[in-house]
């Protein structure tokens, strides 16, 4: 019996050689289940974390080089800040990564590539302790007179007025509108489609909400242990529904949420579990993280969860899930036949018995398939 093996080929053959392209496909464990510590350029308290243009992008409250880049979330490169300022947020939009800072001269940096930086002035000399873009435009929010501030390049910023003077944590972008949560106010909540006109929103529960993402038509958003609800999801930003993840305890507090390859990823910079993932933001499941450490900031690019730590476990305060590589490869071999006539043949699997004289071998999954040098009958 021949075992047939899931592979597709086609086969080109002429009087000068044979063209042999193979596809197969490789398995990978559920998405955010597996994490591999990584190695941070230097010892800081990573703040935050996004991708864009082919890189990852991360940033620090302190240290001699507030910025890292990586290609693939497993090579870091120490590079220079604009200012040695406490860096809270980085985000990726219009070609440049914008970052915010809750203290400093100039609390907003710039760069088309992650490695150059070039210092901003802010609307305000406020707390600023997130950044987002969407729909053309970068968004700013924090603690201070005016708690938003919106630019569309960057360089320019424009201070607006909060829906609530509360300081707003966090803020995020998903199906034409931005969302902001805070961790206390009457309203904890407040939306917006254009980042300028800013609308109260009651949150399903009263939190201290730190973190918000969006993903497969859901906003979801997480708080500390102090919550009976720690978790609250949204399909519009307005109406929201709290819910129970049960895997916080008395020293949770879920800091970051990131949407990727179908699921939700959370993690906490403290608690017993401080990871979690979950396929639609009610449902959470307890996951190992690969390093010790309290996690800050959670993102997904080009098919790769990166988290990182803010009091990690130096080096590894980089943790990574997932892979950068597709999941389908291809590889085209050419193998000499000078005693074959012109010809043309296509073959699928292992129907290629019709082949006279000919070796040819197939890498497929977990195995060879070779026709040998005589006519063969291969048998289902």
């Amino acid at each position: 019996m021949i075992r047939r093996i899931l592979l597709s080929c086609t086969l080109m053959v002429s009087g000068l050689g044979l063209f042999l392209t193979t596809t197969s496909a490789s398995a990978s464990s559920a998405p955010g289940s597996t994490w591999t510590a990584q190695t941070a350029p230097e010892a800081n308290s990573w703040s935050s974390v996004t991708y864009g243009n082919g890189l990852f992008v991360a940033v620090s409250q302190d240290g001699t080089h507030q910025v890292m880049t990586s290609p693939d979330g497993v090579t870091w490169t120490a590079q220079d800040a604009a200012e040695a300022n406490s860096w809270s947020s980085v985000t990726y939009g219009n070609n440049l990564f914008v970052a915010v800072s809750d203290d400093g001269t100039h609390q907003v940096m710039t760069s088309p590539d992650g490695v150059t930086w070039t210092a901003q002035t802010t609307a305000e000399a406020n707390s600023w302790s997130s950044v987002t873009y969407g729909n053309g435009l970068f968004v700013a929010v924090g603690d201070g007179t005016h708690q938003v501030m919106t630019s569309p390049d960057g360089v320019t910023w424009t201070a607006q007025t909060a829906a609530e003077a509360n300081p707003w944590y966090i803020v995020t972008y998903g199906d034409g509108l931005f969302v902001a949560v805070s961790q206390i106010g009457t309203h904890q909540v407040m939306t917006s489609p254009d980042g300028v006109t800013w609308t109260a929103q009651t949150a399903a529960a009263p939190s201290q909400w730190y973190s918000i993402c969006y993903g497969n038509g859901t906003f979801v958003a997480m708080a500390d242990y102090t919550a009976t609800n720690d978790v609250m999801t949204s399909p519009d930003g307005v109406t929201w529904t709290p819910h129970t993840s049960s895997l916080s305890d008395t020293s949770s507090d879920w800091y970051s949420c990131a949407y990727g390859d179908g699921v939700f990823v959370a993690v906490s910079d403290d608690g017993t579990n401080k990871l979690m993932t979950s396929p639609d933001g009610v449902t959470w499941t307890a996951q190992t993280p690969a390093v010790t450490s309290g996690l800050d900031w959670v993102t997904f690019g080009n098919g790769l969860f990166v988290a990182i730590s803010y009091d990690g476990d130096a080096p590894n305060q980089v943790m990574t899930s997932g892979s950068l590589t597709p999941a389908t490869t291809t590889t085209t071999t050419t193998t000499t036949a000078p005693t074959l006539a012109a010809a043309s043949l296509a073959a699928t699997g292992s129907n290629l018995s019709g082949l006279i004289g000919l070796v040819v071998a197939i890498a497929g999954l977990g195995g060879l398939i070779l026709t040998g040098m005589q006519r063969r009958r291969q048998r289902a």
